[in-house]
């Protein structure tokens, strides 16, 4: 069970993480802990899969990558083929099963359109799957996935 010391933690690296040679003293002196008892609850949350990971998100975009949501209408028998060729590249972030005409639905992103365009031609030759939708962004949204606890 999470206290407000672990609360406060979860805001403070989602949100605010020091970029210090010492961060979890700094966060711990924040929250009224020591540097030890603080890296003592992130790996208790860690375990308990509360934490899955802490690490930076980068604008692919700044870095001059390109990305695309699919969505891939692939017969039943097909799936798991479908699903373990898309997934042996390391440049698919996600992959999920949608229940609609378009079932499998997952997200690129590479270091140039050719790469990217050339990815996908290689899925729908292995796979015989050929209806598959590249939609990119035409408007980036800047959406906030950190949750105040």
């Amino acid at each position: 069970m999470m206290d407000e010391i672990d609360k406060k933690i979860l805001n403070i690296l989602q949100k605010e993480f020091p970029l210090e040679e010492q961060p979890f003293l700094i966060v711990g002196k924040r929250c009224g802990i020591s540097e030890n008892e603080t890296i003592i609850r992130v790996k208790k949350m860690k375990e308990e899969g509360i934490i899955r990971r802490i690490g930076a998100v980068f604008d692919g975009k700044k870095l001059g990558r390109v990305s695309t949501l699919c969505a891939a209408r692939v017969p039943e028998e097909k799936i798991d083929n479908f699903v373990q060729i898309v997934n042996a590249n390391r440049n698919v972030t996600h992959n999920y099963r949608r229940d609609n005409e378009y079932n499998i639905w997952f997200t690129v992103n590479a270091p140039t359109d050719k790469e990217l365009k050339a990815f996908l031609k290689e899925v729908k030759e292995k796979t015989g799957v050929t209806d598959i939708l590249d939609m990119r962004a035409a408007t980036t949204f800047k959406i906030d996935a950190s949750f105040d606890v």
